[in-house]
């Protein structure tokens, strides 16, 4: 009897019933209708910081969901550098992980008209690990796995016990499992939803595991070129991996009892055109602060405010953590204490920031005006 869904004499024909995901199916189209409707009516500047948010944001939970911390100032530079867009407070100097994040998720997207192959796989697979090491792990790089070490299984710790999630298909098979699926990647099915496709393919490449490691962020990137290939744009407003993050203990139950399943592949498709609705939901929420970040430069365009004063407006918007101080000024300008202090109080008195509390409990908030 099968174990693992590899196993089954039918693999990898998948089906799925369309009746139980016609009405899912029909709510992401309607709610991606609605949000790329809204997005229509906004300029080309505000467009283009959404996408920068959204392309970030898709970077750093991409890494998060592997327990991956990458610097967010770092993955915002570089991206904003390869879409040729000014920062208000960009580093100086990037980590290599950020910018060899921003070249895969851009040549997946960017470039969704070109076919999928394997050596395309083999150049986002060498730019996650360029030392060939995965932490003091020496891995394959660039090449399929080959089970020197033993079958890749899929596995989770609690103690001394160890539980087995998955055991993926034998790297003897794989160079013929890989061409098979990328030629279906780069196949027009007929008569499946683009949407269903991308679900399908996203079980499919983490079910043949194809590489020591790093399989979890080459299938999320390998979505998001199909997304942007159902999309027929290379814009990318929302970020899947930021809802997935969110549901990750559902996103790893539902792709094992898949991946124990039959051909037949209904709830994972469900669970993951669902999870799709959701995210699109969640960008409208961030793509309502990116407009009122817009709205608020509109308002404040003829006023003299200094770099300093325009840089920290611009940080709290892209999401500063805690309260604004004024020895927090002091330190992210590299200014005095008085000259920190004074910068403020002229905030303050245009009515910018108002202040909140006293002493040293004082710090200050945005205030959100409408002329």
């Amino acid at each position: 009897m099968a174990k693992y869904i590899y196993e089954h004499s039918d693999w990898p024909n998948w089906r799925w019933n369309a009746t139980e995901i016609s009405e899912v199916l029909c709510s992401a189209a309607l709610e991606l209708g609605k949000f790329f409707g809204r997005l229509s009516s906004i300029g080309f500047a505000v467009q283009m910081e959404a996408v920068h948010e959204m392309l970030s944001t898709e970077i750093l939970e991409s890494a998060a969901i592997e327990g991956e911390r990458l610097n967010r100032n770092d993955v915002r530079s570089s991206v904003a550098k390869r879409m040729e867009i000014v920062l208000s407070s960009a580093p100086s100097v990037t980590s290599h992980a950020s910018e060899a994040r921003a070249d895969m998720l851009l040549d997946a997207t960017r470039n969704w008209v070109k076919p999928m192959t394997l050596q395309r796989l083999f150049s986002w697979h060498a730019a996650l690990f360029p030392t060939g090491y995965s932490g003091l792990t020496k891995i394959a790089v660039a090449r399929l796995r080959d089970d020197a070490d033993g079958p890749m299984r899929v596995v989770s710790r609690r103690g001394i016990m160890e539980r087995v999630h998955f055991a993926a298909p034998s790297a003897a098979t794989l160079a013929d499992e890989m061409a098979r699926f990328i030629v279906w990647v780069n196949s027009d099915v007929s008569g499946m939803p683009w949407l269903v496709k991308t679900a399908l393919a996203h079980l499919w490449f983490l079910t043949l595991h194809p590489f020591d490691d790093g399989n979890g962020r080459l299938a999320r990137t390998l979505t998001e070129h199909l997304l942007a290939k159902g999309e027929k744009s290379h814009l990318r407003f929302y970020s899947l991996s930021s809802q997935i993050q969110k549901e990750k203990s559902d996103y790893y139950d539902e792709l094992e009892r898949a991946q124990r399943g039959s051909m037949d592949a209904t709830r994972w498709v469900k669970w993951f055109l669902d999870c799709h609705l959701r995210a699109v939901k969640s960008a409208e929420v961030q793509l309502s602060g990116i407009l009122a970040k817009a709205e608020f430069w509109r308002i404040h365009a003829d006023d003299s405010l200094t770099a300093n004063q325009r840089k920290v407006l611009n940080m709290i918007f892209d999401g500063f953590k805690g309260n604004l101080t004024s020895s927090k000024w002091a330190k992210m300008c590299k200014v005095s204490q008085d000259t920190a202090s004074r910068e403020i109080n002229t905030l303050v008195a245009k009515g910018i920031l108002r202040q909140e509390g006293r002493g040293r409990s004082t710090h200050y908030l945005l205030t959100l005006t409408q002329r």
